[in-house]
C-alpha cells in the first residue's frame, strides 16, 4: 500500500480523504503536474514547478509555491514507496467549500502528491512504436494551463482504443495541435523536426523543451509550426513527447504507415540522448 501526501500529511491510500465539495471534483478547478522518476531521482523538476506556478496564476488558484519544499515532499514519497521507475503525481485544487461558482476569498487550496510505478526507460511502445488517430480537438482554449478537466482527452483516447490506436492527434482548423496527453512531431524526409509553436493552443510540455534541445545538439532542423495530416502521412518518422512517455515513436497514423511501420532510427537517437541527459542531472 502506497503511502501519498495530503495537505501537510503523509498518510496510507487507504485513508486519504478528500472532500466532496472540493472544487476540482465539481468544477475542474485545479491543476496538476507529473514528474518522472528515474533511479530514485526526479526528471525536471524545476521545469515542473515553473510551469506549475504558471497554471496557479492562470486558474487563480492562491498557492504559495516553494520549489525546495515541493521537492522534499516528493522526494519523501519516493523514499517512503521505495520508488525507483516511475511517476509523481502533484494537484492543487482551489479548496473544499459548499458548492458555488464565486470561491470564499479566504479559502484555502488542497493539495495532494502521490507515486505510481511504470516502467519507462523500456516500455513496449518504444520496441513497436504507436498507431493514433486523428480526432477533433474539442478542448477550451487555454491548453496552455495544465487543468484537471480531461473529458476530451479521456473520449479520444477511449476512441483511438476502439480503433485499435494507442492514441490520437488533434486536429483543428486543418492542422495537428498535439496528442492527447503529449505534443506531437513529425521529421521530414528533409531531416527537419517539425512541431507546432507554443501558445495558448497546446500545452508548453517540460519534455519538449528538452527534446528540442537534444535535437539542436544533433544538428537537426526544427521548424515550430503547425502541420497538416498530409504532412504527417509524407513524413519521415513521427513521435511523440511527454513526461510520462519521454519518446515513443508513431509508426501509423489513421491506418496509414509511418517510416515503414517501424520506429525511426533518429527518433530513437532522440530518445537515448535525452535519457542520458535526464540521468546526469536528476534532482
Amino acid at each position: 500500500m502506497r503511502t501519498v501526501y495530503i495537505n501537510g500529511k503523509f498518510v496510507p491510500e487507504n485513508e486519504a480523504k478528500i472532500s466532496i465539495f472540493d472544487r476540482s471534483f465539481l468544477f475542474s478547478h485545479g491543476v496538476y503536474e507529473v514528474t518522472s522518476v528515474l533511479n530514485g531521482g526526479l526528471i525536471d523538476h524545476q521545469g515542473h514547478v515553473r510551469r506549475l506556478s504558471r497554471s496557479l496564476a492562470n486558474a487563480q488558484i492562491p498557492f504559495e509555491l516553494i520549489s525546495d519544499d515541493i521537492l522534499k515532499v516528493q522526494k519523501r514519497l519516493i523514499e517512503l514507496n521505495q520508488l525507483q521507475e516511475g511517476l509523481i503525481y502533484l494537484q492543487v485544487s482551489r479548496g473544499a467549500e459548499d458548492r458555488d461558482f464565486i470561491p470564499s476569498e479566504s479559502l484555502k487550496p488542497t493539495i495532494i502528491m502521490f507515486t505510481q510505478e511504470k516502467a519507462l526507460l523500456n516500455p513496449p511502445q518504444v520496441v513497436d512504436g504507436i498507431k493514433v488517430i486523428s480526432v477533433d480537438d474539442i478542448r477550451w482554449r487555454r491548453r496552455d494551463v495544465k487543468a484537471v478537466g480531461l473529458l476530451a482527452p479521456v473520449l479520444a483516447k477511449e476512441e483511438a482504443r476502439c480503433k485499435g490506436a494507442q492514441d490520437a492527434w488533434m486536429i483543428e482548423d486543418g492542422y495537428i495541435t498535439e496528442g492527447t496527453s503529449n505534443n506531437a512531431y513529425i521529421l521530414t524526409k528533409e531531416n527537419t523536426i517539425v512541431t507546432r509553436q507554443l501558445s495558448h493552443d497546446i500545452l508548453h510540455g517540460i519534455t519538449r523543451e528538452a527534446i528540442l534541445a537534444v535535437a539542436m545538439a544533433m544538428d537537426l532542423t526544427i521548424e515550430e509550426r503547425p502541420f497538416t495530416l498530409e504532412e504527417a502521412y509524407d513524413a519521415r518518422e513521427a513521435f511523440i513527447t511527454s513526461a510520462s512517455t519521454f519518446v515513443w515513436p508513431v509508426v501509423e497514423i489513421n491506418n496509414q504507415e509511418i517510416a515503414q511501420g517501424r520506429p525511426g532510427a533518429i527518433t530513437l537517437e532522440i530518445r537515448k540522448k535525452y535519457i542520458d541527459r535526464a540521468l546526469a542531472n536528476l534532482a
